[in-house]
């Protein structure tokens, strides 16, 4: 039977890991002791942990708890202040993700790192390019990755620009440069967060092979559910802290969860308040974009959470992309309180009080290398402004640490640069800044991409309370539970078109997948 006391911080780092009794060449890398300060943060705090050869190790954690900062740590992004990292039996101190890679150790992150202006296989092999000569060979280049590309079967080719490849493909793409390098140790951190369940099964299959060819994977995902697929084990970190490591099959995913929260959580979405009235705040109607999705037409009520569901490419993010103005629509109407709107540009949208929060926030969402102070309120810059147009700092710092304090945004100070917080108090930030902006109708696209379980319940309380204060909210998520747990009404797409609208409490994750599949169809 699992135990209970997964929770209970182990005096020892390995006790229950075995590590005494295995032989050394067993244990591929060792992270002893390991502390990491910034200027007002105790990052990490005597952190453990430790690989075999040919495990998935999981490390689990809510954002904040310094999973990413250790995986930094080892990987040569950081420097520890205090502990050691041992790999492959000796001490070793990289300076850089270069020299760690080198050694046979890489990562992958969970935002993504290409150059959108190169090419698939000028990004693979960036800084390492095949040479005939003096120069690049870019044939043997493109055909190298190809190989790759080819063993994820992932439709790509690597002559391919980047900027031309939706968010999935692209972390497809950061997985081939990671098996091109022929790792030994292999740092995945949320690899899942924007697959399709077909891309994540032959991820899965090829974890299998590398874990078969001796590859030890630190594994990361907020995804608690799919890691009894392929995991052995799993640490758990809270606060900077060691927690546990226990092997999987000894616990329970709520084991895993109260390990990382500190409690239980004995359910994942909250009790929703906010009701739907009969009251239509916004509608669309026969809206269209050539060639990418036609006749998408739905109402919005005021109270209601209105979900968008569908397979990959469906049209769900383009559509919601047409509406805010980033796209162009070929037709279609799109009316705010009664009033119809002409929307051209985000300018128009914004201006209208219709904000987007991409899936994609590190580059649509954020201005990374700014404060947090400055990307909350750099959407309505004019309210902290004075009438000549200069920012009153008092006023920029009173409304920034407003959002930081409502949502919970864990950061040593509003003056925090945005590159530097979790990807979970990333969003919130983004979060911050529509708010700010006062918008009357928000669309979320996979708010919770890449976020801990007690960040994604923070999440969904905000999302219920801004439908309570009558603000619009329409949730665009690949996450079927989260559509029946937190919306009132879910349209539902397929290859462009509305194929359902569906009233949540009265259908099931299998209705819905036979309309996303074009099994079903609404009647005319």
């Amino acid at each position: 039977m699992p135990t209970n006391n997964f929770a209970q911080v182990h005096e020892t780092a390995f006790s229950k890991t075995g590590a005494a009794e295995q032989p050394d060449d067993e244990w591929i890398l060792t992270a002893k002791g390991v502390t990491k300060r910034f200027p007002g943060v105790l990052a990490l705090d005597n952190v453990h942990l430790d690989l075999r050869r040919g495990e998935v190790h999981a490390l689990c954690g809510e954002n904040g708890a310094g999973k990413s900062t250790l995986m930094k740590v080892i990987s040569g992004l950081y420097q520890a202040d205090e502990g050691e990292v041992v790999y492959k039996g000796e001490v070793r101190h990289f300076q850089s993700i270069q020299d760690a890679q080198a050694a046979g150790i890489t990562i992958i992150h969970q935002e993504l790192n290409l150059v959108p202006h190169l090419t698939v296989a000028e990004n693979i092999y960036l800084a390492r390019e095949p040479k005939k000569g003096f120069f690049i060979d870019k044939k043997k280049m493109e055909a190298d990755a190809q190989v790759y590309l080819d063993r994820l079967k992932v439709n790509v080719k690597s002559s391919d620009l980047v900027l031309s490849l939706s968010v999935a493909r692209q972390q497809m793409v950061e997985i081939a440069k990671a098996l091109s390098l022929n790792a030994e140790v292999l740092i995945m951190d949320e690899p899942t967060s924007s697959l399709t369940e077909s891309e994540i099964d032959r991820l899965f299959e090829i974890i299998q092979e590398l874990k078969t060819q001796g590859v030890g994977i630190i594994y990361i995902s907020h995804r608690l559910d799919e890691l009894r697929r392929i995991v052995d084990r799993v640490t758990v970190m809270r606060d900077g802290r060691y927690v546990s490591t226990r092997n999987l099959s000894d616990i329970t995913v709520d084991d895993i969860v109260a390990a990382m929260v500190g409690r239980s959580l004995e359910d994942k979405f909250p009790e929703r308040t906010s009701t739907p009235t009969d009251e239509e705040i916004f509608a669309v109607h026969d809206l269209r974009r050539d060639g990418v999705f036609e006749n998408v037409g739905f109402t919005l009520r005021r109270g209601e959470i209105l979900g968008f569901a569908g397979l990959m490419g469906a049209g769900r993010t383009e559509v919601a992309r047409a509406i805010f103005g980033a796209d162009p629509k070929s037709h279609g109407t799109v009316t705010l309180g009664g009033r119809e709107l002409a929307i051209h540009s985000p300018v128009d949208a914004i201006e209208a009080g219709i904000a987007y929060l991409s899936e994609d926030r590190k580059m649509n969402g954020l201005a990374v290398m700014m404060s947090v102070k400055a990307n909350i309120t750099m959407a309505n810059i004019n309210a902290v402004s004075n009438r000549w147009g200069m920012i009153n700092n008092s006023a920029e710092r009173d409304a920034a640490q407003h959002f930081v304090n409502i949502l919970n945004i864990k950061t040593p100070s509003i003056n925090q640069i945005a590159k530097n917080l979790s990807g979970g108090n990333q969003q919130k930030v983004v979060i911050g800044k529509w708010l700010f902006r006062d918008s009357r109708v928000l669309f979320f696209d996979e708010p919770t991409r890449g976020i801990d379980v007690g960040a994604k319940f923070a999440i969904y309380q905000l999302l219920d309370k801004l439908a309570r204060d009558g603000i619009g909210v329409i949730l665009i998520t690949s996450e079927l539970p989260e559509i029946l747990g937190m919306t009132d009404r879910v349209v539902v797409f397929h290859e462009g078109e509305v194929t359902g609208i569906l009233e949540t409490r009265k259908t099931s994750q299998e209705e819905i997948m036979q309309y996303a599949s074009g099994v079903k169809r609404m009647s005319c």
